[in-house]
């Protein structure tokens, strides 16, 4: 088994880098409401999404995987 441990922090810049494919979210709102999307929205949701993932990470390391999968999120 392995041993749990933090998820790695982010080593560089590039880590911080939008998670999120912009043109296909501005896409779905604009089809789902008519509205428009703020860019500053990216940042947001990508931050929200690295949590999400580092949950998930530790979820697998608890079960002793080494592959994240749904029943982790």
């Amino acid at each position: 088994m392995i041993a749990p441990t933090a998820p790695r922090a982010p080593a560089s810049p590039a880590s911080r880098e939008v998670l999120i494919v912009v043109s296909k979210l501005k896409a779905y709102v604009r089809e789902r409401s008519g509205m428009n999307t703020s860019d500053a929205v990216m940042d947001l949701l990508s931050d929200r999404l690295r949590r999400l993932c580092d949950d998930a990470i530790r979820s697998a390391q608890r079960d002793g995987r080494r592959t994240v999968m749904e029943r982790d999120f």
